[in-house]
């Protein structure tokens, strides 16, 4: 079977003498990519531009949880749990081979809160319905210190083991997009939308955007577009209306990233209230072991933001409480920093956690459809809705919506080991490369399994058109130990020039801005 492309010649080809779009997204990240799958499934002529790479900002810098959300039970918004717990089953129906179950602890420290975390998660698993995955049990004092021999054993009394949902969120990203090109979607990276185009009457019929590849810029004529921007909602929005009032508050949330035996085995650790008032994850990741996530509120958004001091201190404080192996800053590997699009209430206390993490659609008086809000494991819902808006707008053919059973690109019900798994069914045509040149079979890193082939692959068939590209949403190696990025950073800029057909000084250029974005991932000692 050949694989499905994702290429940037053909989609340039599809656009040079395009028909009218029905949709025209905006915004390359969770929503914007579940838009595309549910627009184009239902047979309708969609585009997509991303300004930067499919999943760049916030949506591959997520705490790597499909979840319903444990603790806005406590908040009693049942409906916003129901509804994630729902789409996780859907997620795990549609996209085994990168969505799986993970089994979390909570420790209790006294007999109170050891009876309230089971009563809430007996309801957690009562709101999943048909969608459940296990059943949330009590376990004793003993069996924690075998499954964390690193937690401080002083005044626990036992726990909860319950589950949730883990998965890769920029590999998820990178199938939705081949998922969406499977089914007739134009999908673009690096192409940013520089203004809206207007009707004599001020309706939004179209965008201009400038493909950074190339440097050439290009019209799009559309019967809806779609504002899928996440925290850059409202710099769109100002296109189309410099009144503009701002709809989007952002929230900075930090992970850092260790070595898997800093915890212990492979559940993971959930710490239900620290001391601002959200929970921390410690969660099996790849391999290692991911720790976060802080919730800061920002007032300037950034595709690449930087955790700060207070941030990582935090993350380490609090899980100093908790493990006698306390991690230091020397433990460190990899720490990165993702803004959440929470919508703005309509009185500011400064206060994050309490904002809502449902989303928020809305149209303006030119038609312009904006999505922000939300969380990756509703990315589906969301999309749905929003395409049943962009219908309703653009008196587009109504069909109804397929996404519940749309398998996603990649899809297999096959386990591949270790770091195959997330390819899917890609996994044996990547290693079927492998076989057609002795060096793509040549490891990367001494400490990682990734060879060279899955650079070509990712070349050629997932878009990637920098280094960055490949090291932080392909391989992930970015997100899980910085310094061996580094390390490989040169082999993989020499495999891309190869098969983009780039000289010494590209690979020079790769290497030096690499180095600069790899240097916002590591921390002083």
């Amino acid at each position: 079977m050949r694989p499905q492309l994702l290429n940037r010649i053909s989609s340039l080809k599809q656009i040079a003498d395009p028909p009218q779009y029905d949709i025209v997204v905006i915004g390359g990240g969770a929503t914007g990519l579940g838009i595309a799958v549910d627009g184009a499934s239902r047979g309708l002529k969609t585009v997509l531009l991303e300004q930067n790479d499919f999943a760049k900002g916030t949506s591959s810098r997520s705490t790597k949880l499909v979840h319903g959300g444990v603790r806005y039970l406590a908040m009693g918004d049942f409906k916003l749990v129901r509804e994630a717990l729902r789409e996780r089953g859907i997620l795990f129906a549609n996209a085994p081979h990168i969505a799986h179950i993970q089994p979390f602890v909570i420790p209790c420290y006294s007999l109170f809160s050891k009876w309230k975390y089971l009563i809430g998660l007996k309801l957690y698993d009562w709101l999943a319905g048909r969608y459940s995955i296990g059943k949330s049990t009590l376990v004793t004092k003993g069996e924690i210190q075998q499954s964390f021999p690193f937690l401080k054993s002083k005044n626990l009394t036992g726990g909860i083991r319950y589950f949730d949902g883990q998965f890769d969120d920029a590999r998820l990203a990178i199938h939705l997009a081949q998922t969406a090109t499977a089914h007739g979607a134009t999908i673009l990276n690096y192409s940013r939308v520089t203004s809206l185009l207007k009707s004599d009457n001020g309706t939004v019929n179209g965008v201009r955007f400038a493909d950074l590849n190339t440097g050439t810029d290009h019209e799009l004529k559309a019967r809806t577009v779609i504002n899928a921007t996440g925290v850059f909602v409202d710099d769109v929005l100002m296109m189309d209306a410099g009144n503009h009032k701002p709809i989007v508050k952002p929230s900075q949330g930090t992970h850092i990233v260790l070595n898997q035996s800093l915890l212990g085995g492979n559940e993971a650790l959930m710490i239900p209230k620290t001391s601002d008032g959200r929970v921390l994850f410690g969660v099996p990741w790849h391999g290692h072991l991911l720790l976060g996530t802080t919730d800061v509120p920002v007032e300037r958004h950034s595709l690449d933001p930087k955790p700060s001091d207070m941030e990582i201190d935090f993350i380490l404080g609090t899980a100093a409480k908790y493990l006698t192996k306390a991690p230091g800053k020397a433990d460190v590997l990899s720490v990165f920093a993702g803004l959440r699009p929470l919508a703005a209430p309509q009185h500011d206390d400064g206060a994050t956690k309490e904002i809502s993490r449902d989303h928020k659609l809305m149209t303006s008086s030119s038609g312009l459809i904006t999505i922000t809000g939300g969380k990756w494991t509703t990315y589906r819902k969301m999309a749905e809705d929003t395409v049943n808006k962009a219908i309703e707008i653009g008196k587009l053919a109504r069909q109804p919506c397929r996404t519940k059973s749309v398998k996603i690109h990649g899809y297999t019900e096959e386990k591949y080991p270790g770091h195959w798994e997330v390819y899917g069914s890609d996994a044996p045509r990547i290693q079927q490369l492998a076989e057609t040149h002795p060096a793509w079979k040549e490891k990367l890193h001494r400490n990682f399994e990734h060879i060279a082939a899955e650079v070509v692959w990712a070349t050629r068939y997932e878009m990637a058109l920098t280094v960055e590209d490949v090291l932080a949403r392909r391989l992930r190696i970015l997100f899980l130990d910085t310094r061996a990025s580094l390390e490989m950073a040169p082999k993989v800029a020499k495999i891309m020039a190869v098969e983009l057909e780039k000289d010494e000084r590209w690979i020079a250029d790769q290497l030096a801005l690499y180095t600069e974005i790899a240097a916002m991932y590591q921390i002083e000692n």
